[in-house]
């Protein structure tokens, strides 16, 4: 086994990624490289022991994974995302505007935002940055994602729908999933690396079995106190360095927030067949252009609500690293509506209630909203206080703040 080496670091390298017309609906070629999004792998990733593998440094670990480039991959991926937010269910629209009819379920935006909790099965296949297929298996359905030179088809098995989208040629662009839907296991990786500095510590943690391969593990934990974040681990494939598997801890411990990896892994070409998508029969067409003019229409009725959030007056981070708070002040210094002032949903409301601890310091009082990760303090005369930190490190920045 490799031996606990540690080094801390300030650099790593990240990965540019450009955009174009369709690019965060194109599958990421990171798909490619390990798996997509969030926790919860144990019982599939069966461990047969710790490999034996020559020693590395942290450093060297992280230029392997900066050096990965496999860009021919199929297999299948388990996510699990436990970010500890309620269920929104019916609450959704007392919270957001109507989007209105002529949406499609085949919709990428949308259908791939439920990957950011519960437990999904994936299938992924990659040839390059111009051809990659994602499929999420349902129970008697599934939703596949292809990206084949300049189309992007999306396929919803269970209301035959399908979203048709056109690149614009862009070489950079495939490499974004929509906003808001967790990264790869590469993409995350190469985020948490990006982000050390002095604050955090890197190290050599061993090695595991993922899938199958030998792999070592690179555990990344803030020095700092206060953060919401315990440890990031990364396990690194020993042969082609591209991570199979990521795991954020919080620090409050319990199961993982954060776990993503692969079940099953071929680093071999994948059948053309992969790529190949002609929409079935009888099914529901919607181009990309179509659905972009619906989703305008419904923002331009919303603006008149939403005009005000035009005036925030920008962001002010308090401290550095892992225990960093942004400050942000709200239009006109409005903080929640009052208690029954009629002027919130009582759902809504009852929602916020469940969600929020109402708190006090030398800033005044507000109420905290928490997450297993991110957590926020809204204050009464309308400042906000966000960061993935505990609830006394909240109550802590926006004392320094005042």
């Amino acid at each position: 086994m490799a031996p606990n080496d540690s080094a801390e670091t300030s650099e790593a390298t990240g990965t540019v990624v450009g955009r174009r017309k369709a690019a965060r609906y194109i599958v990421p070629f990171a798909v490619a490289g390990v798996a997509a999004a969030t926790i919860g792998l144990v019982p599939a990733l069966a461990n047969s022991g710790d490999p034996d593998l020559p020693d590395i440094t942290a450093q060297e670990l992280i230029e392997k994974i900066a050096a990965s480039d496999e860009q021919q991959l199929s297999g299948t991926v388990k996510v699990t995302t436990d970010l500890g937010i309620p269920s929104l269910g019916g609450l959704a629209g007392s919270f957001a505007p109507d989007a209105g009819s002529g949406g499609s379920s085949a919709d990428p935006e949308s259908k791939l935002m439920e990957l950011a909790s519960g437990t999904h099965t994936l299938r992924v296949a990659v040839d390059g940055p111009d051809k990659q297929r994602l499929s999420v298996l349902g129970e008697g359905s599934e939703y596949s994602l292809v990206h084949h030179g300049d189309d992007v088809w999306g396929y919803d098995s269970a209301s035959n729908e399908v979203y048709h989208a056109e690149s614009d040629g862009n070489e950079h662009a495939a490499g974004k999933a929509p906003e808001g839907v967790p990264g790869t296991p590469k993409e995350l990786a190469e985020k948490a690396l990006a982000a050390a500095d002095d604050t955090t510590s890197v190290t050599v943690g061993g090695t595991a079995q993922v899938a199958g391969r030998d792999a070592y593990k690179l555990v990344i934990k803030p020095k700092q106190s206060g953060s919401t974040i315990g440890s990031v681990t990364v396990a690194v494939d020993a042969s082609t360095g591209v991570p199979l598997k990521f795991t954020l801890a919080p620090s409050s411990g319990g199961k993982a927030a954060v776990d993503a990896g692969f079940t099953q892994v071929d680093f071999a070409k994948p059948d053309a067949s992969s790529f190949s998508f002609t929409p079935p029969k009888g099914a529901k067409v919607t181009e990309a252009d179509e659905l972009e003019a619906g989703k305008n229409g419904a923002a331009d009725t919303a603006h008149k609500d939403l005009s005000a959030m035009e005036d925030f007056q920008g962001l002010n981070v308090i401290g550095k690293g892992w225990s960093a708070v942004a400050e942000i002040a709200l239009p006109g210094g409005a903080g929640l509506p009052a208690q029954g002032s009629g002027d919130m949903p009582a759902q809504a409301q009852q929602f916020l209630d469940a969600l929020g601890d109402k708190v006090t310091g030398d800033f005044g009082s507000g109420t905290v909203f928490k997450t297993r990760l991110v957590n926020a303090l809204l204050t009464d005369d309308g400042k906000v206080y966000v960061g993935a930190v505990t609830k006394d490190a909240l109550v802590k920045a926006a004392d320094a703040a005042e």
